[in-house]
């Protein structure tokens, strides 16, 4: 793959935004595997069978506006 030649319209970052760069490569390099195993967790919802039951009985109950 060719390398990418150096573009010289870019301006040149402020302290604070190196400073920020910084922060963030050090916690995207720190980010585990555990971390993200925090995120997935499934939560305990509702069941399906219930949420289907209540569509019906709302179905059923439906009465179309004349028009």
């Amino acid at each position: 793959m060719a390398k990418r030649k150096p573009d010289k319209r870019r301006r040149p970052l402020s302290k604070e935004e190196r400073r920020l760069q910084a922060i963030y490569a050090k916690s995207r390099r720190e980010f585990s595997a555990a971390d993200l195993q925090k995120y997935t967790v499934v939560e305990k919802g509702i069941p399906i069978e219930r949420v289907i039951k209540e569509m019906e009985r709302i179905q059923k109950n439906y009465k179309p506006k004349k028009a």
